[in-house]
């Protein structure tokens, strides 16, 4: 179990990341017009204002997706939330990889909550003839979470091995 300052961290990751998803949602809902792509950086990377009803890369399970996902993110917080709660004190990169996806999944939450028309996703990057699905800073939050969390339950997987005290030699091998 993390002490206090671990939990405020995380809480304070939670909120950051949930803010800045929901603030930049809420400019690209007001600001963007959509399905007309507004390019930044030429046709690499562009803002276009898209709802996904479906899950990531538009995965979609028919006219129940709103709420299979719905279900399927408060299942998901739940099981993240016990997760933190049995993370080590000072396994900082899987405390913080969970916050991360929490926020993630709260903010993409949230939209399905908000409206039947689904999650806002308006960042899109493209290469040649290549298009990255759209999506938004929850999706972001959730992807990298997941890549740090792996990494962090990969490194717990690991046997650890004794460290050898400095200048210290192999034993001699018997044959």
């Amino acid at each position: 179990m993390a002490n206090t300052a671990e939990k405020r961290r995380f809480a304070g990751v939670v909120a950051a990341v949930l803010v800045l998803d929901l603030v930049t949602k809420s400019i690209a809902e007001a600001r963007l017009p959509r399905w007309r792509s507004v390019p930044v950086l030429g046709d690499f990377f562009q803002l276009q204002l898209v709802y996904n009803p479906g899950a990531a890369f538009g995965i979609h399970v028919g006219p129940y997706s709103r709420w299979f996902f719905l279900v399927l993110s408060l299942v998901a917080l739940g099981v993240l939330a016990v997760m933190a709660r049995h993370t080590k004190p000072g396994d900082r990169l899987r405390f913080y990889a969970i916050a991360c996806i929490m926020a993630g999944a709260t903010g993409n939450l949230i939209d399905r909550v908000r409206s039947a028309r689904g999650v806002v996703d308006y960042l899109l990057f493209t290469v040649g003839p290549l298009r990255w699905p759209n999506f938004n800073v929850a999706d972001m939050a959730v992807s990298c979470g997941a890549v740090a969390l792996a990494l962090a339950l990969w490194r717990e997987g690991r046997p650890h091995e004794a460290a050898a005290p400095p200048g210290a030699t192999a034993p001699p091998e018997r044959g």
